[in-house]
């Protein structure tokens, strides 16, 4: 695993790549993505987050995958994990899919910790999941410490099926805040190995691209968006992937793609681990 990892991240490197995600909860995603960087001596934009833990084992089939906490003893707990992993802070340090529902946008401990850690120069912030993502990034756009916001990043799920977000995301690019867009192919529903709708494989025969790279490069043309993250696991998907920085288009012919957002959380939710 760690061998496969270091192909497909030298393949992203020598393709222009600078930034990376992680999280506690991606198996050893920390630790092969930190020795990874020591060992090429690269300096590059890494994004982590903390929140949940994985205790699948590597089991695709296990009952439970993460467990979800977004105290602050986990807060305490996964930093150091996240230093020691990483070998580094990372650059951005995100609450793993922040929702109204577990109330951490109002834990003053858990806010008041990450106002220190921003003090140290980390872009802190959140990233979003679920039908409520607009809500919660309105609501962490309001978020004080002290009378500052110590919030200046989000990750959310911005995709042709999931566009609901897009302008609470504005918003926040609005307000200075970086803006990573996550799950732009919707977890495989708009890649080449999915049924894709048919005004999605009109434009991608106009275009001559895989579905993939029209999904990324739709999301790469929204101005509030500061990075697009890829997901791929192999180099064939990366170099797929890569298309979309070729493409240029008036995307918005696919707007009639878009799902209502409980309707695409939903499928989301039963599509099967990997």
């Amino acid at each position: 695993m760690r061998a496969h990892a270091r192909t497909v991240l030298d393949a992203a490197w020598d393709a222009g790549i600078r930034y990376f995600d992680a999280a506690r909860s991606y198996g050893r995603a920390e630790e092969f993505l930190g020795g990874w960087l020591a060992e090429r001596g690269h300096t590059a934009t890494v994004g982590s987050k903390w929140g949940y833990t994985y205790v699948a084992d590597w089991h695709t089939d296990a009952d439970t995958h993460e467990v979800k906490n977004h105290d602050l003893d986990t807060l305490e707990r996964q930093w150091p994990e996240t230093l020691a992993s990483l070998g580094r802070p990372p650059d951005l340090y995100l609450i793993h899919s922040a929702t109204l529902a577990t109330g951490v946008l109002e834990d003053g401990r858990v806010l008041a910790r990450l106002a220190e850690l921003a003090t140290l120069g980390v872009r802190v912030g959140l990233s979003t999941s679920g039908p409520g993502q607009a809500d919660t990034l309105r609501r962490a756009l309001a978020v004080t410490v002290d009378g500052l916001n110590p919030f200046s990043a989000v990750q959310a799920t911005w995709n042709l099926l999931e566009p609901s977000a897009g302008g609470a995301l504005a918003e926040a690019h609005a307000a200075g805040w970086t803006v990573v867009v996550k799950e732009a192919v919707a977890n495989g529903r708009l890649t080449k190995r999915a049924t894709i709708p048919p005004t999605l494989a009109e434009i991608c025969g106009e275009l001559r691209a895989t579905p993939d790279a029209v999904a990324l490069a739709a999301a790469l043309a929204q101005p509030w968006a500061d990075v697009v993250l890829s997901g791929a696991t192999t180099v064939q998907q990366l170099e797929s992937n890569l298309g979309a920085l070729r493409l240029k288009s008036d995307f918005s012919t696919l707007a009639g793609l878009a799902e209502s957002p409980g309707e695409y959380w939903q499928t989301r939710a039963g599509l099967s681990w990997n």
